[in-house]
C-alpha cells in the first residue's frame, strides 16, 4: 500500500515523497479527507527554527524524520478508517498526524468524530486542546474581564472559550484590524493594542511578539493573572519586567499542551482532552477560523506562501 506525505526537506523546501502503509497489529489505516496547518508552529519547522534543547519535546506524536531536516511533521489529520477494528471501520477519525493521503496509525489515536462536528471543521481539534489547556492553565471564571493579545487561530479560540462563561467580558486584540469580524463571530468583543482594556482579572498572550507581550503585562489588573501561550522557538521575546510589574504583583504563568495542568492530570488523560476539545467544535460560528484551502498535491509550491501570510489562520488541506 503506496502513500504520499508532505516532508520539509530542508529550510523552505518541501516535496510529496512516496512511501509504504504498513500497519502494525493494532493499527488502523485512514485515508485522509482533510489536514489542517498549524501556522505558528509549523513555520518554525519550516525555517529550521525548533531550539536543539527543545527537538524531543517538539516533536509531534507521528512525525517522520527528525529536526530540523528532513521532516515530516503535522498534528492535525481527519480522515475515514477503512481498516481497522469493527468499531473504527468507516468511521470519520481525527488523528494527531502530518499530511498525508492514507496512513497507519494505534488504533487508540484515532478518535472518532463526535455527532455534529463535520470533518472540514474538525481540523481544529488539535488547536482547540490547546486552547482548553490554555484556559485551564488561565483558571478564568465567570464574570471576569478577559483580553486575549493575538488573534491567531489559538487565541481566537481562547477567547470563543472565555466567551462561554457567564458574564464574562472578552476582548480578543491584535495589531490586524481584519481580525475584527473574526472577534464578532466568535461573539468577544475586539481592540487594537493601543486600544487593549486595563485592569483585567486574566489576559492570556498568544501572538509571540515581545510588542504582543507587552500588550498583555499593560492590560493586567493588580494580582491578575497574565498566561504565556506563545511558543518562540528560537527567537528569545525583550520582556519589560520593569515599571508596575512588580508594584502590581502579577503572576506570569506557562501554558503549554504537551501537559494537562496540575490540578486536573490526576483525571484527564491526553485522550479525554481532546474528546472533549471535539466535542467543542459543534459550533459552526468557528469555521471562520478557516480562511482558506489547497489541494494536497499543490502543498509543495504552495506551502511557503501559506506560512509566510501574516493574516492566515487555519488553512485547510483537502485530499
Amino acid at each position: 500500500m503506496i502513500a504520499r506525505a508532505f516532508w520539509i526537506e530542508a529550510a523552505g523546501a518541501g516535496a510529496l515523497r512516496e512511501e509504504a502503509v504498513v500497519p502494525r497489529p493494532g493499527d488502523v489505516v485512514v485515508e485522509s479527507r482533510f489536514s489542517g496547518v498549524s501556522r505558528g508552529t509549523e513555520a518554525l519547522v519550516w525555517r529550521g527554527g525548533v531550539p536543539k534543547a527543545e527537538r524531543g519535546r517538539m516533536r509531534a506524536p507521528l512525525q517522520g524524520g527528525s529536526f530540523p531536516f528532513p521532516v515530516k511533521y503535522g498534528y492535525a489529520a481527519v480522515g475515514r478508517v477503512v481498516e481497522g477494528p469493527e468499531e473504527l471501520a468507516g468511521r470519520d477519525v481525527f488523528v494527531l498526524h502530518p499530511h498525508q493521503d492514507r496512513f497507519a496509525a494505534p488504533a487508540e489515536m484515532a478518535v472518532p468524530l463526535p455527532r455534529g462536528v463535520p470533518p472540514g471543521r474538525a481540523v481544529l481539534g488539535a488547536n482547540m486542546e490547546t486552547a482548553l489547556n490554555v484556559v485551564w492553565d488561565a483558571g478564568a471564571l465567570p464574570g471576569d474581564r478577559i483580553a486575549v493579545v493575538g488573534a491567531g487561530v489559538v487565541g481566537a479560540l481562547v477567547a470563543w472559550l472565555c466567551g462561554r462563561l457567564p458574564a464574562a467580558e472578552v476582548t480578543l486584540v491584535d495589531v490586524n484590524p481584519d481580525r475584527a469580524p473574526v472577534a464578532t463571530a466568535l461573539g468577544c468583543g475586539f481592540a487594537l493594542p493601543e486600544a487593549a482594556p486595563g485592569d483585567c482579572d486574566v489576559v492570556v498572550h498568544a501572538s509571540a511578539t515581545g510588542a504582543g507581550l507587552a500588550t498583555a503585562l499593560a492590560a493586567a489588573g493588580l494580582e491578575a493573572t497574565v498566561v504565556e501561550a506563545s511558543w518562540y522557538g528560537d527567537r528569545p521575546p525583550t520582556v519589560g519586567l520593569g515599571g508596575a510589574f512588580h508594584s502590581r504583583r502579577l503572576r506570569l504563568v506557562s501554558s503549554q499542551v504537551g501537559l494537562v495542568p496540575t490540578g486536573r492530570r490526576a483525571r484527564w488523560s491526553n485522550r479525554r482532552r481532546l474528546e472533549a476539545a471535539l466535542r467543542l467544535l459543534a459550533d459552526p460560528a468557528l469555521d471562520a477560523l478557516i480562511d482558506g484551502e489547497t489541494a494536497f498535491e499543490d502543498l509543495p509550491a504552495r506551502y511557503g506562501a501559506i506560512l509566510d501570510r501574516p493574516g492566515t489562520l487555519c488553512h485547510r488541506v483537502y485530499y
